[in-house]
């Protein structure tokens, strides 16, 4: 016996455990929704794109070094003229003119190697790397505003489902009420205490009743499957924490912490300032020259002999004739070159840019007098929000006390059928204002913590 005693209060344990486990917490959801959600792990991506940029821009300081090796088959009949290269492609043959045409090939070949390396651009490079670093660091900007966009969202579904939890809870209570009610009633009817319309009439309000439940929890429902797509999981219901449905948050925030600098869309559009103005700064540079060395190690082969044009037979068609190094060349300089005309070309696009600095700017200081204005507004909202719950509760108090009244009088027969579904209708209204009041005091501190940027306003212990 004491055996199964204690094997009993283990599995009681065990289900008490596994149940507080499946508590979501408010900072848990918003952990998750930032982990899972597909539309991050996309934001995230972008961030690794304009990292691998950045290390792009960087990897530009290093010299261009061309390694090739040609090998060719033909002709070499020149004549005197002059000749142009349309987008520097064309075929070239090296030889002196012959006095008529003919058909001796022979194997030729090319190797060469080329380094070019810009040793001054005058900040041009510099800037690029500047550019590549600030469109990065917008990205990280995006990605977090695109995060606590996410957060918002999620905790505003997290108090919706709360909320639709509590008022079926509500309902539920109100079938209890109801059909303890038609209990007490169909027997008093069968009795011949009262009318038996007055039975029909109680199994009409428990229909009702019933209804309403089954309302409310459609509602659970709709808000569960948003919270699942905000945590990136499959649909199901969730156990929530009961700190929000059990108390109020206790501080306010004094008008004088208003301060919203912080806020992931200000840092996004400051990010988005910064790197016009980096931009700027590029094509600033575009108007400068721009100095590089260049060294140039070339091999030739060819089938040819040197007395060629003296000897038209002294050729080979032998492939290992041609394609070996027979002279060989080196070739080293420097090379500073400016477009002069870039000093009056990019005056119009460093305006150009300066005016797009100028939009962000002013975007970004209509985007901050817009946060005032709602952390101001949801600083007030949350007030009435308060008031407006200490109101809910003398509502459900007096409702409560007039529905026992109504209650005993009935079961005494001191009043009608109508006053007392009238106590029930409004006892049940002010169990849904109270529960409705105390959600939206959470939804007006998350109104306010989304104003100012910061949901640890909303998450913290109250």
């Amino acid at each position: 016996m004491n055996i199964k005693i204690i094997a009993s209060v283990g599995v009681v344990l065990l289900c008490s455990l596994h149940s507080y486990a499946q508590v979501l917490h408010l900072d848990n959801a918003l952990q998750r929704s930032a982990e899972n959600y597909d539309r991050i792990k996309s934001k995230k991506s972008i961030v690794s794109a304009f990292e691998q940029n950045t290390v792009f821009q960087k990897q530009q300081y290093l010299p261009d070094v061309t390694l090739a090796a040609q090998q060719s088959f033909g002709t070499i009949n020149m004549v005197h003229g002059s000749m142009y290269a349309y987008g520097g492609l064309a075929s070239a043959s090296t030889s002196l003119p012959l006095a008529e045409q003919n058909w001796n090939a022979a194997f030729g070949s090319l190797y060469f190697a080329n380094v070019n390396w810009n040793l001054f651009t005058f900040g041009r490079i510099k800037n690029e790397v500047k550019l590549g670093q600030s469109k990065e660091k917008t990205a990280i900007a995006d990605l977090e505003q695109e995060i606590f966009q996410l957060q918002v969202k999620t905790s505003a579904a997290y108090l919706n489902l709360l909320a639709s939890q509590r008022i079926q809870y509500v309902q539920e209570k109100n079938l209890e009420r109801a059909q303890v009610f038609f209990e007490m009633t169909d027997s008093r009817a069968k009795s011949g205490l009262i009318p038996e319309v007055d039975a029909s009439l109680a199994k009409a309000e428990v229909s009702n009743a019933k209804s309403l439940q089954i309302k409310s929890y459609d509602k659970v429902l709709e808000y569960s499957k948003q919270l699942a797509v905000f945590l990136g999981e499959d649909f199901k219901t969730y156990q929530l924490d009961s700190l929000y449905s059990t108390s109020i948050p206790k501080s306010i925030l004094s008008p004088e912490n208003n301060d919203v600098s912080k806020h992931p869309l200000l840092q996004l559009q400051q990010s988005k300032v910064d790197q016009s103005l980096q931009s700027e700064s590029l094509v600033k540079t575009q108007r400068l020259p721009n100095l590089s060395a260049f060294g140039v190690l070339q091999g030739r082969g060819s089938g040819f002999e040197s007395n060629y044009m003296q000897d038209n037979s002294a050729y080979s068609g032998s492939y290992l004739k041609g394609v070996g190094i027979d002279r060989g060349n080196y070739l080293l300089g420097f090379t500073l070159s400016w477009n002069i005309t870039n000093l009056y070309r990019f005056n119009s696009k460093v305006k150009e840019q300066q005016y797009f600095t100028q939009s962000l700017k002013q975007d970004y200081d209509l985007l901050h007098k817009e946060l005032n204005a709602q952390s101001k507004l949801a600083q007030s909202q949350l007030t009435n929000a308060y008031e407006n719950f200490e109101e809910t509760k003398v509502q459900l108090s007096a409702a409560q006390l007039a529905y026992k009244q109504h209650t005993a009088l009935y079961e005494n027969g001191l009043t009608t059928l109508v006053d007392y579904t009238q106590a029930l209708y409004a006892l049940n209204r002010a169990e849904i204002d109270y529960e409705i009041a105390q959600n939206n005091v959470w939804q007006a501190l998350l109104l306010l913590a989304s104003s100012h940027g910061d949901l640890e306003i909303l998450t913290q212990k109250h």
